[in-house]
């Protein structure tokens, strides 16, 4: 009987063992895929690009997911400050988000969202934020937990 129970835990301890294995693995290709921008097919980024054009410019903000999710606020021309900081546009209550987080500006009809060097950065549609980079409408802008989209 002590037989049976040895090799079943041996069994269970294999299983787990190439269930961690497969763990690393998949976050590995995953932290690959994003690094290499390999994040969805081409055409599918395209089309909704096209959307976005086609729908006009940006009149809102609206949080989608966290903290102040529905939470919309109406843009001008002046720049929108995203943090934790009071003086912010966007006050962020997220301990993830830095007190200077990320900044949208307008230039010309399209505005641009741009990290400010946060700790955990800026993600335009899972892609991460290093320059001043153009927002299409209803693109997922993520700030820590707290994700936001232009819409017109």
């Amino acid at each position: 009987m002590q037989g049976i129970v040895l090799q079943l835990v041996r069994f269970g301890f294999l299983v787990l063992l190439w269930l961690f294995v497969y763990a690393i693995i998949r976050t590995m290709r995953n932290d690959l895929a994003v690094a290499a921008g390999n994040r969805r097919p081409i055409g599918f980024r395209d089309r909704r690009e096209r959307s976005a054009r086609k729908s006009g410019t940006a009149r809102h903000l609206v949080v989608t997911a966290g903290a102040l999710a529905n939470t919309r606020i109406s843009l001008g021309d002046q720049p929108v400050l995203i943090g934790r900081a009071d003086d912010s546009t966007l006050v962020l209550s997220d301990d993830y988000a830095s007190e200077r987080h990320a900044r949208l500006s307008k230039r010309g009809d399209d505005w641009y969202v741009e990290d400010l060097g946060s700790t955990n950065g800026t993600y335009l549609d899972r892609a991460k934020v290093t320059t001043a980079v153009r927002a299409p409408l209803n693109t997922p802008i993520r700030i820590g937990k707290t994700v936001i989209e232009l819409r017109s």
